[in-house]
């Protein structure tokens, strides 16, 4: 309990904060436990995440065969001229590096009988370089990771929390300085609010696939990071940039309303899979010269235009041409997950369709993870350091989750060391609002479910200006009745899921509207030339 005038505060605190357990949060906190004590806070169950439903891998120049250039050069062309170049050349330098730490925390990629690494390859990629295990590769790393951070004294795990907002000398009315002192967050099981203060705060808490319609993203993916980062000043930048993965699993007797769909790895197609139309005939050759293994905002825009020039509601991706067992064998998840849906992979083409997948924007952040914000870091999906620029180049993202986070807790011991005690700041209590919750949440669902339907028809994979025109307009409106309901009442789980999937919809909105050109996976029908120089969307709040 702490004294702060007549009010006693309920708090929790620690020398590092993190909010996302996928392998960016897990990565840290397994750094940072080393030189102080760690609390973890997971939205929902610890291996509910992103990251650990990534299945191609992690790319890692490894091979002999290979080189940090050939990468570098894959991931800048991938890039669409738009990567920060200097980002890009850390990241990948530092990947053999990262490896050696997962190795370290026992995660076990595939070998071949020789005793290497069996490498894969997947579109965009010149050479072998993606490290995996089978076809859960994001599930091997996030399970070790996760059971190295709960055998450590000095890490703390805490499921089912919900960060509600950033905590910041500004917000207390400080005007000397800006910098975080933790975060208010809800514990759904009592409905109280909690205050974790720690000047070391780490976001780590995925992406935004779930503003869309269909997503191959888990339900915690409502881009609270960028939202809370947000509302407290940080800058954000490149969010017009959504990744829509081309190749996921058509269903149409699909009534699932959370609008998962489940993912057809792009390491398929670097084993060989070839995309074709309802005819058989292949079609990729019209679009890339590198067929089915071209960049994936190339594939997608290629795979919505064939649905709408065949009226066909899917295309197809064929493996039936490789050996029988390969692909029970290389790719066993997918190959039963296929199955369960009548579909063997090995017999019959696998109908599939583009959904939202990747943000490649974020939080702006240098390559130590830091932002504008002093004490605040952030690392992943949540992230943006410029090494995806307008396009994600595969397997790059788990990789750049190990990198930023060791850096970003080198600049932390750096330049907000232990040995400093800062100046404390009385934290008031969390107020509620003054109605209890209603029943009926008819009011959020329906909120819900038009941020969506908006984003999903009007700021997907092609754009018009008119289209973002009228997506802007409607989401002012919802986030009005948004910001009325969250004062209201108290928070609850579907309120605070809504605030940030509102807002977060709205920034990618503002980028998208202020990129008057098509590059990467914004493709604009009103401005489909790429201009002369390249530049990031900066969005400063305040």
């Amino acid at each position: 309990m702490v004294e702060c005038g007549v009010l006693k505060i309920k708090m929790r605190t620690a020398d590092f904060l993190v909010i996302g357990c996928g392998v960016a949060g897990l990565s840290f906190a397994l750094k940072a436990a080393a030189h102080g004590s760690v609390i973890v806070l997971c939205k929902s169950d610890p291996l509910i995440s992103s990251s650990a439903k990534a299945q191609g891998g992690i790319a890692a120049v490894i091979d002999k065969n290979d080189s940090f250039e050939d990468h570098i050069a894959d991931t800048l062309d991938a890039g669409a001229g738009l990567c920060d170049e200097e980002a890009v050349r850390t990241i990948v330098t530092e990947a053999p590096a990262a490896i050696r730490d997962l190795l370290a925390w026992g995660v076990d990629f595939d070998q071949m009988k020789d005793g290497k690494f069996e490498l894969g390859r997947e579109g965009g990629h010149g050479k072998r370089r993606i490290l995996h295990a089978k076809d859960t590769t994001g599930l091997e790393i996030s399970t070790k990771l996760l059971e190295c951070a709960k055998r450590h004294p000095n890490i703390t795990l805490l499921d089912h929390r919900i960060a509600i907002d950033l905590i910041t000398t500004a917000k207390l009315g400080c005007v000397t300085e800006d910098r975080v002192l933790g975060a208010y967050v809800l514990d759904p099981a009592s409905g109280e609010v909690e205050i974790f203060r720690s000047d070391r705060v780490l976001l780590a808490t995925g992406g935004t696939g779930r503003v869309y319609m269909y997503t191959t993203n888990p339900p915690t993916a409502t881009g609270d990071g960028i939202a809370m980062a947000w509302r407290a000043g940080a800058h954000i930048s490149n969010m017009e940039f959504v990744q829509f993965h081309p190749t996921t699993f058509y269903n149409p007797k699909s009534t699932d309303r959370e609008g998962l769909t489940f993912l057809i790895s792009e390491a398929v197609r670097g084993e060989g899979g070839i995309l074709r139309g309802p005819d058989g005939q292949e079609f990729m050759q019209k679009y890339d010269s590198r067929k089915s293994l071209a960049p994936r905002d190339i594939v997608a825009r290629a795979i919505n235009s064939e649905i709408l020039r065949t009226g066909h509601p899917c295309m197809y991706l064929d493996m039936t041409h490789k050996p029988v067992g390969f692909m029970a064998e290389r790719f066993p998840y997918i190959y039963e997950t296929c199955k369960s849906y009548g579909i063997d992979a090995e017999k019959d083409m696998i109908p599939v369709v583009p959904s939202a997948h990747y943000q490649c924007g974020g939080v702006k952040t240098d390559t130590n993870g830091q932002t504008s914000l002093r004490g605040l870091f952030v690392a992943g999906e949540s992230g943006c350091t410029g090494l995806h620029g307008a396009n994600r180049l595969a397997s790059n993202s788990l990789l750049e989750c190990v990198v930023i986070t060791k850096r970003a807790l080198a600049t932390i011991l750096t330049r907000l060391p232990l040995a400093h005690a800062p100046e404390s700041y009385p934290i008031p209590e969390w107020k509620h609002g003054d109605r209890v919750p209603q029943d009926d949440l008819a009011i959020l669902y329906h909120c819900w479910d038009e941020v969506r339907r908006t984003m999903t028809d009007y700021v997907s994979i092609v754009r018009t200006n008119h289209r973002l025109q009228r997506a802007a307009t409607r989401l002012r409106n919802i986030n009005r009745e948004i910001h009325e309901y969250y004062w209201g009442y108290r928070v609850t789980p579907e309120i605070l899921d809504l605030r940030n999937l509102a807002l977060t919809a709205s920034l990618i909105i503002d980028c998208a509207i202020r990129r008057q050109e098509s590059r990467g996976l914004h493709y604009n029908l009103d401005a489909t030339e790429k201009l002369l120089h390249a530049r990031p969307t900066i969005l400063h709040n305040g």
